[in-house]
């Protein structure tokens, strides 16, 4: 059994608050009585019904994943609950009321219209504060129920985005490989080999949501020299990663879809190549990554290249993972060709 302390103690707080509104109810209906004696037994009834079911529901195997007593014994707490809770605060009222004589002087009160009156009125609140706890409960349960399965949601849509991503890669690899065969067999070959090495890298990574940002650019590298050796000097590159930043977790093969869109959309169709440039930096509670190309760019008038595959799901595991705590904007480099900016929260 464990129980939460500050859970309980709002409940015994809001208790104490019920028994001082039934206490002074009481009084109000009956003003010509103290107002000591019905407040003191309201509060020492009121604790220990809830003593009783607050507390004693916790030791039910039962209420381990629901925080309630399943079956016959979530009603039979409530009216044990109920009677003990009767019995002892009127005998521990009563014994206090007469060790501070707080009773007033004169005949003794009509002790069976009083006893009918604290039976239904401790029925009456015995019975309203159960349903309101168990309601609390109920509706705290089925919360943690509804983050689950959004939780368990937004896994399965983030590993259905990755499982989409790799074979894209994949089979875009394998044409530039075939295109390569034909023309240059030694290219071909050392190309094969980096594809291997690289395909056994991102099958490493791809067991996981996330990694590093340093595994996330090493990925980058090991891409870039594949592509290098289909481009040759058509193609350059820089990473740029601060050393603070290397250990951040990202969403793996995160940026590969940027720099491949900016490849196939910048640079191959540009005769004399180009270059790309990768950056991470620290803006703020926030982390930034940049992929800028100085290839042909996004054309006025043309479809957006922004929208392809590989960037619509870059878009989507970002809206999956971080809301509208992440964003990605896509635009005119400085240098003329295309610019993709992330922009990530820290804490992710």
């Amino acid at each position: 059994m464990k129980l939460d302390g500050q859970t309980k103690l709002q409940h015994f707080l809001q208790v104490l608050a019920f028994c001082l509104a039934i206490g002074t109810l009481q009084f109000g209906f009956q003003p010509d009585k103290p107002y000591g004696p019905p407040m003191v037994y309201s509060l020492l009834i009121g604790t220990s019904i809830w003593a009783i079911i607050d507390l004693g529901r916790e030791f039910f195997p039962s209420s381990r994943e629901t925080g309630w007593p399943q079956g016959i014994w979530g009603i039979g707490i409530v009216l044990l609950g109920i009677v003990g809770g009767y019995f002892i605060g009127n005998f521990t009222g009563d014994l206090i009321c007469r060790s501070f004589n707080l009773y007033p002087p004169g005949p003794p009160p009509d002790k069976a219209s009083d006893l009918r009156n604290s039976i239904l009125i401790t029925a009456m609140a015995g019975v309203a504060g159960s349903y309101y706890f168990y309601s609390a409960n109920k509706s705290r349960y089925l919360e943690q129920k509804m983050g689950e399965a959004r939780k368990h949601a937004n896994e399965a849509r983030l590993k259905l985005l990755e499982t989409q991503l790799e074979p894209h890669m994949l089979f875009n690899t394998l044409a530039n490989l075939r295109a390569l065969i034909g023309v240059d067999p030694v290219r071909a070959q050392g190309m094969l080999d980096h594809m291997i090495a690289y395909l056994r890298a991102t099958l490493n990574a791809s067991r996981s949501t996330t990694h590093t940002l340093q595994s996330e650019f090493d990925r980058l590298r090991d891409y870039l020299e594949l592509m290098a050796i289909r481009m040759g000097p058509r193609l350059a590159y820089a990473l740029d990663l601060p050393e603070d930043l290397a250990a951040l977790p990202v969403p793996a093969l995160l940026l590969q879809p940027l720099v491949e869109n900016s490849i196939q959309h910048g640079l191959e169709p540009k005769v004399g190549g180009g270059r790309i440039a990768v950056s991470a930096r620290r803006e703020g509670a926030r982390l930034l990554l940049e992929v800028t190309d100085t290839g042909v760019g996004p054309s006025p008038g043309s479809p957006p290249p922004g929208q392809g595959f590989g960037m619509s799901q870059v878009r989507e595991r970002l809206a999956t993972l971080y809301g509208a705590d992440a964003q990605m904007d896509f635009g005119t480099g400085p240098d003329g060709g295309a610019r993709t900016l992330l922009r990530l929260p820290l804490a992710g």
